[in-house]
This record gives C-alpha cells, structure tokens and sequence, in this order.
C-alpha cells in the first residue's frame, strides 16, 4: 500500500473527526485524519462545556460504545455538575466545563499516540468520485489521498464567513481559515447544500467581574464523571472544582438591543442562514420574548491559563462599540474588560436527507458525512455522529453489518434518525423532548444499552467489556441480596423509619419492595448488608431501577411496538409508483428519504397513516417477501 492510500480518510478533525477517525483506527484499520489545521484538532471555538440535558447523555453513549469524548473531558475539566437532581432520571444529565487548552491538547496527544492513524495538514477541495464510488480526495496542491471509504467532517469551516454588524469576512470560528472548494466539489457530486447560521458570545477579563453583584454556581460534590474508564478506575479529577457565576441582563441592556437592531448582521440583511432556535442570539431572545426584561447570563471560566470567561447566553453580531454598551449593561459587568468579540458565522451544510441511517450518502458510496455539516449544532451531537461514522464506515470495509441505533436504544439514535428521515432547516440541537422513550435512554444506563454493540463492532477493549460485565454481576448481586432481606414489623428497620418519619411497614415485606418507596435509599439497610463493597454508581442504577420499574416496563412495552415496525423492512429496490393508493406527496417523500422499514417511513413528515397502511398492504399482498 503505497503512502497516500488508506482504508478510511477523514477530512475534518473536530469533535466529530476525531472520533470518526479514532474509531476506525481502533478497529484495526489504517486511517487518515486530514485537517486544514493542525491546532483545531479537538479546538472548542464556542462554549467550553461538554454536556447538558440530552447532550450530557450523549456523551455517556459515546463512552459506552468505546468513543473518547467523555474519557477526555474526565481528565481536562474544570467543573462538573449533574444537572435536574431535582428532578426524574429521564431528564438528569451531567454538564462539565473543560479547559480550552487542556482539552484539545489532551485530544491532540491522543490522535497522535493512536495506532493505526497519520495526521496529515492540508486543505481538502474535491472528491475522487468514479462510477458514483468514492476513490480518495484532493487537496489545493492538487495531491490525490484515496481510499474506500471517506468520511466528511468539515463542521462549521464550509465557506464560512464571520459577521459582526455589517461587516463579513471570510473565516471560519476562533478566525481558523474558511474552506472553499470543497463545497463546489458536494455539488458538483449531486449534493443538495444549505446556508446555516451560529453565533458565539464575548469573553471578558476574569479580574474586571464584580464579583459581589453575581452568584456563585458551584459544581456537585461528588466522584462523579463522564467515562467508565475515569469513574470506576483510575478516577482523575481537579481537587478543587472552578466556580462558574449566574448573573442577568438589566432594562437597559434590552433598551440598548432594541434601539440598534438595524446594526445587528442578523437583523439587517446580512446573514442568510438559517440560526439556532434553541440557542438563539441575545437580539433573537430580546424580540421573540420582548415581554421579559431580563435574561440569565452565565459567566463561565474558560481555561485555568486564560484570563478569560465566556459569556454564556450573550450571543450577538453586534458592533463592537455596542458590544461594549451591552457587556457594561449586565449587572456586574459594569466595568468588564471585553478580551475577545463576539460573531456570527455563516457556513455550508448538506440536506442530511440525501445520507442512509448509517450516515454513508445514497448518492455516492462509500462516503460518510458526520458533525455540523449534516445540520447539527453541538460538540456532542457532532462526536455521536462520528463515531458512528467511524464504526459504520470500518464495519462496511470489513464487509461487516452495520449499525443502526434505535429510537429505544440512543440519543444517537434518535438525532440520526431525526436527521435522515425529517431532515432539518435550521441546527439541530438534541432536546429530551425529541426521545419518546427518554425514560429508557438514561444517563444512568448508556452502558447497559449500549457497551455490548461496542463490543461486538470491536471498538471496545475486551477488559472494558469485562469490566462491565463484572458491574453488571455486582448489579444483580446486589439485588439479589435486597430481595433476600427479609422484614416484619417487629424488625428494627421500623425504628430506623419512625426515625426518619418514613411511614411504617405493617407486615412483612423483603427490602427490595420496600425500596420502591420514593424516599427510601438502599443506605437504610447499610446494618444489614455490607453496602460499602458496592460503589455508588452501582446502587443509583439500581435505585432508579426498582422505584421507577413501572414506568420502564410501560416504556418498553411501548418501545417493542416500534421495534415491530423496524423490523418490518422495505426493500430498497421497490418502485413506489407502484404501490396502489399512495398519495402523490408520500410517493415524492419516499423517494427522497428511501425509507429502510416501515417504522421510518410513518416518521417521514407529509406521510399520512393511510399512506403506511396501503404500503403494507402492497407488500403483505407478496410483492416483496422482506416485509
């Protein structure tokens, strides 16, 4: 194999290149990670936190099926939280603020101590396509890279243009060089482009904050963390977690935006693209919610080697003379020095309509598409789609089936299958309210759901799978031990109640039934069982299991229905002309998604139940004996 021939190129190396080409380098294929940049490799241009609601979940997946997000910011972050304690464990997700330079740092080592995979520096501008096949890519020296499978991962650099008031310029984040030609090249090849739009916030001086006029938001107490390899190991962590701080806007600031709208890129013409409705810019959030005065606003330290803390929720285009007004406007930012200004950026995306749940494109084989470029905002979102990417791409070289995560069994499943089955006109963003069994996809449980696919891909290590199998065996040791326990009311454990002003039990009951009660904790019982020998992540699986059994067992009940239409497979050389009684607009989406089953053609926008129900009579009726 001559020097520049692989088995998997990736042209990017953000979040989602990095664990593309990680990936399939693990599974024991020779790759190429190909970046414009060195030093973006792992970069966070925006916000430095890794996590949050869905997303922090996400990253518990990627850990789960063998990824390297969660293991990285374990090691490089400045504080951790677990967010919605409060609340059910469906929605309760963990949220860290990483160091800007650790992280990538940590990143770059890991690329480059990786078997298996070269780093090469040099920007990407066509496709070497032949007979709709992807062969290799060019660079702008006109030097040709090939291999089987290509895997795209541009993020936010497509033609990227930066925008502050009036003025454009043609940079991608953090001033990083805009990639041109490579968009050109997308089209040529049939690809259907979009214009996408994000934005990014001021950062200001950490010394010029008063720091008596905002609250201190601390990070939780506990060993908690992202990766298995971190948590039950060798935990790494930062003895003394870095306070991040809650302030809020004032009338003035909303006076100040309201008087200069005209000046903002995004409100006088100059953007085209398509923002974040979920993370929109402080302009949007003072005209779509004109009725509230204020805003939050979180200031959150980026790097214990900068000077430097990133405004969260204070996304703007504004010139930078306004800039200033706005920062000094906020309460205990009255005299904040602005280190760095705040932009928007436009930038090139594809309609993830044209990729296969697999993330390969139905227009040319062999080439993968993952991260901001298919329509996602997010390092999380862009990381889950490439690893999988990665695996998908390494599997289909090994003439291997590929993976298709479930609905039921991810958030990677449910953003991918957002993604190719709706499509999106604006960055996607992953909320718990788009996972329909987001009892089943906990934080909690990504290993349960997820290590053993990992495992049978051959992205995670035997001793990590063992790892969890032996959690798994404590798991069940311990509630075998719980349900053995056995309790009446002349037992001691009613004065440990009365105690606590539980209500009593009146007959006999095993502990494990009585642990179903909301306010019950399996430490009640530490005077009967030896608790310590089992970690606490190993009893909140378990605790969350039992009080919240019914419901899980509704979900999946729910969840197995929606199997049954996955399972039922169209083929994919059916003409659906053909198809008696479809409507002319279900006919058009068909073909434009090419449905894999049943279950993602009723989730297709524009189809009808009527429309489900004749494509099923079409094939029951024999047509095609896959269904």
């Amino acid at each position: 194999m001559s020097e520049n021939n692989y088995n998997i190129i990736v042209v990017g190396g953000g979040h989602a290149g990095i664990e593309a080409a990680l990936a399939s380098s693990r599974m024991g294929l020779k790759t190429a990670l190909i970046t414009s940049n060195y030093n973006s490799i792992g970069h966070l241009p925006c916000n430095t936190s890794i996590g949050g609601p869905a997303k922090g979940i996400i990253v518990k997946e990627i850990d789960a099926l063998g990824g390297q997000m969660g293991y990285t910011t374990d090691c490089t972050y400045l504080q951790m939280k677990m967010l919605n304690t409060t609340k059910g464990p469906a929605v309760q997700a963990l949220r860290a603020q990483v160091d800007k330079v650790a992280y990538p740092q940590f990143m770059q080592k890991v690329c480059l101590e990786q078997d298996n995979l070269r780093i090469i520096e040099t920007n990407i501008v066509d496709l070497i396509i032949d007979n709709d096949l992807i062969q290799g890519v060019i660079d702008d020296n006109k030097q040709s890279y090939y291999a089987q499978k290509v895997i795209i991962t541009a993020g936010t650099y497509l033609n990227s243009i930066q925008m502050v008031g009036a003025n454009e310029v043609a940079k991608g984040p953090d001033d990083f060089k805009s990639i041109t030609g490579l968009s050109e090249a997308l089209v040529k090849a049939g690809f259907e482009l979009q214009r996408l739009k994000t934005g990014t916030p001021p950062r200001i001086a950490i010394d010029s904050i008063n720091y008596d006029m905002v609250k201190e938001e601390p990070g939780t107490d506990k060993k908690i963390g992202f990766s298995e390899r971190t948590v039950i190991d060798d935990y790494i962590t930062i003895d003394k977690q870095t306070p991040c701080y809650l302030t809020h806007t004032s009338l003035e600031t909303k006076h100040i935006i309201e008087n200069n709208l005209s000046q903002s890129s995004m409100y006088s013409g100059v953007v085209r693209g398509m923002g974040p409705r979920y993370c929109p810019s402080i302009e949007d959030k003072i005209v779509r919610f004109n009725d509230k005065d204020t805003h939050q606003i979180f200031l959150e330290p980026e790097s214990k080697y900068l000077n430097t803390i990133y405004v969260q929720g204070f996304s703007t285009s504004m010139p930078h003379d306004l800039q200033e007004k706005m920062i000094h406007s906020i309460i205990g930012l009255e005299k904040a020095q602005i280190i760095k200004y705040a932009y928007a950026i436009e930038y090139d995306a594809i309609n993830p309509l044209q990729l296969y749940p697999t993330l390969e494109s139905k227009i040319v084989k062999g080439l993968y598409f993952a991260g901001q470029i298919n329509g996602t905002s997010g390092y999380e979102e862009a990381a889950g789609q490439g690893l999988l990417a990665g695996i998908n791409a390494a599997l289909a070289f090994q003439n291997k089936e590929e993976i298709v995560l479930l609905r039921s069994q991810a958030y990677i499943g449910v953003m991918i299958d957002d993604l190719v089955t709706k499509g999106t006109n604006e960055p996607y963003r992953m909320l718990t309210s788009r996972a329909e069994y987001r009892l089943l996809l906990r934080s909690d449980n990504a290993t349960q759901r997820l290590r053993t696919i990992g495992y049978q891909a051959g992205l995670v290590s035997e001793e990590a799978y063992q790892n969890y199998l032996n959690k798994e065996e404590k798991l069940q040791q311990l509630s075998l031990e719980l349900s053995n326990l056995k309790l009446n009311p002349q037992h001691h454990i009613n004065d440990l109640l009365k105690d606590k002003e539980y209500a009593l039990i009146k007959e006999g009951i095993n502990a494990l039934a009585l642990l179903k009660r909301p306010e019950i904790k399996i430490e009640l019982f530490k005077n009967y069982l030896n608790i310590d020998k089992y970690d606490d992540d190993t009893i909140n699986k378990l605790e969350i299991a039992i009080k919240y059994e019914g419901y899980i067992k509704k979900a999946i009940m729910q969840a197995d229905k929606f199997i049954e239409l996955e399972n039922k497979k169209i083929p994919s050389s059916i003409i659906f002309e053909d198809v008696p009684n479809l409507a002319l607009e279900a006919i058009q989406k068909f073909n434009l998604v090419r449905p894999k089953s049943i279950g993602q053609a009723s989730r297709i926008s524009g189809v009808n139940p009527a429309d489900i129900q004749n494509l099923l009579i079409y094939l029951k009726a024999g047509h095609y004996h896959g269904c």
